[in-house]
């Protein structure tokens, strides 16, 4: 797969190549070893773990390239991405496999052996090489892919010639069955289990329950399910991009119509484009409330489409448009006020919807609560388009005058205490930002102990929080960091403005 990935993603290196091997080639032990050959390579003698000195010495010919893990597993990413035109449930099997879960989609390509050989045809077009097999688990599907290399025909029997090697034990638990006679998945099912848990261990008898359906083994997707999904398949592929949009707008009102039996509406919904060559391009709108509307989510993917950098390429067409909504929530029907209330709220929900699909989710922000005491702490700052938090805001009770300001400074700004009526209470006079203020009204304290479960190396100071308001009727939320009990000179702060 890594001289797949070069070739596909650097095909200008093979241009005047010739025939010579191509190798990767990456650093083991203080040793340049090979990682990855082509068969070529293979056909030359080389095998992977040889010493870049040894293959250039027996192929003086050989190209090596730099080994790279981490491109490699992009490049299955990306694999995993397009074989999602056959199912929704793909896992990676990594480094170099994939496996899917096709029971309810075999009959979408006229059975197992037509959904096989579409496989094999789109990966021969873009010059990968795969190995394939039916399994009735995971297991039994990975180990006759790798060990058998052919559908068979009778699955329980092809299981039975495989070699102990496919139970994917440790190489002292394989050396141990071999040297005990049992060289074939069929010789270890001709014993006990308990026999074979008792000598050999209980991973090798978990590994013959996986490998023949007797304990069950459920597939991880690599991508949660979509609460609902909606696909259209095209004989001839579409490469205009105003007709993958109409497409759009028909299956948004299949998935609207799917979501009113359920009292909800979606707020993400992803696109992907599966072309014709095996490229998938993936397309995501977020709403900040629940909708179930096509033509709204229409002018949301045109928004997204002219915000990409790179303009959208149908290359040769898509033959497959599927839209998901990755996260639906209750949307029940809506009582307009006469003075159109709840339609100023929509029109403004439609606004955040349109500015966060064209500028980017992160650049429209809202203020939710959090549940903490500590003032600062207390709200987030989140996409406007995420789900808001269990907290509720504090409202003041009616009649009264808000607790704490709007605005707050972060971090608290110094304030100096000039005189003090009490030594626990409320300064008389304070200087901030060079000026003096005389208090005429003050109301508190308000104690506020700090997190000591946070800090387990000591207990932060208490504050103590004053409403207090100057001769001009100036209005200031001040605390006191610390208690005269807790610290020989407690500091005080300037923590917001009252409007």
């Amino acid at each position: 797969m890594p001289i797949e990935r070069l070739r596909a993603r650097r095909p200008h290196l093979f241009v005047a190549r010739g025939d010579a091997p191509i190798a990767f080639a990456e650093s083991v032990g203080g040793a340049i070893r090979l990682a990855a050959l082509d068969p070529a390579a293979v056909a030359a003698g080389l095998s992977v773990g040889l010493t870049l000195a040894d293959a250039r010495a027996r192929v003086p010919e050989l190209e090596v390239y730099p080994h790279d893990p981490a491109a490699d597993a992009d490049w299955l990413e990306r694999l995993a991405e397009g074989a999602r035109r056959y199912s929704p449930a793909v896992a990676l099997d990594p480094p170099q496999g994939l496996v899917l879960d096709s029971a309810g989609a075999d009959h979408l390509f006229g059975g197992e052996r037509r959904l096989a050989e579409d496989i094999e045809t789109r990966m021969a077009r873009r010059g990968i090489a795969v190995r394939l097999a039916y399994g009735d688990t995971p297991e039994a599907a990975r180990a006759l892919a790798r060990h058998a290399g052919a559908p068979a025909p009778d699955e329980m029997g092809a299981i039975r010639r495989l070699p102990v090697a496919a139970l994917e034990l440790d190489e002292d638990a394989c050396a141990a069955l071999v040297a005990a006679g049992l060289k074939s998945v069929g010789d270890v099912l001709a014993r006990p289990m308990a026999t074979i848990a008792a000598r050999f261990g209980r991973e090798a008898a978990t590994a013959l329950r996986r490998l023949t359906g007797e304990e069950d083994s459920p597939l991880t997707p690599r991508v949660t399910l979509a609460p609902i999904g909606v696909e259209r398949r095209f004989a001839e592929p579409v490469a205009r991009t105003e007709h993958m949009l109409g497409v759009l707008e028909e299956l948004a009102g299949e998935a609207a119509r799917a979501l009113e039996e359920r009292h909800e509406g979606g707020r993400r919904w992803d696109a992907r484009l599966f072309r014709s060559d095996g490229e998938v391009q993936a397309l995501r709108v977020e709403t900040g409330q629940p909708t179930r509307d096509p033509a709204v989510l229409l002018r949301l993917f045109r928004e997204r489409i002219e915000a990409l950098a790179d303009p959208l390429d149908p290359g040769f067409g898509y033959d497959l448009i599927r839209l998901d909504v990755g996260l639906a929530e209750k949307l029940d029907a809506v009582q307009l006020r006469l003075e159109g209330g709840e339609a100023k709220a929509e029109a403004v929900a439609a606004l955040i919807d349109r500015l966060g699909t064209r500028l980017g989710r992160e650049r429209v922000r809202r203020i939710h609560p959090r549940d903490s005491h500590m003032p600062e702490q207390a709200e987030l700052l989140l996409p406007a388009t995420e789900p808001p938090p269990k907290a509720e805001w504090t409202r003041p009770e009616p009649g009264e005058p808000p607790s704490r300001p709007i605005h707050l400074f972060d971090p608290p700004q110094p304030i100096e205490s000039l005189a003090a009526e009490t030594p626990d209470g409320p300064p008389a006079r304070f200087r901030w930002r060079r000026k003096l203020h005389d208090v005429a009204r003050a109301e508190g304290p308000e104690r506020i102990a700090g997190e000591w479960w946070r800090r387990a190396d000591m207990t932060p100071p208490t504050r103590d929080y004053y409403r207090v308001e100057d001769v001009r009727g100036r209005r200031f939320w001040i605390f006191r960091h610390g208690l005269y009990t807790e610290t020989e000179r407690p500091r005080w702060y300037m923590h917001g403005l009252f409007a």
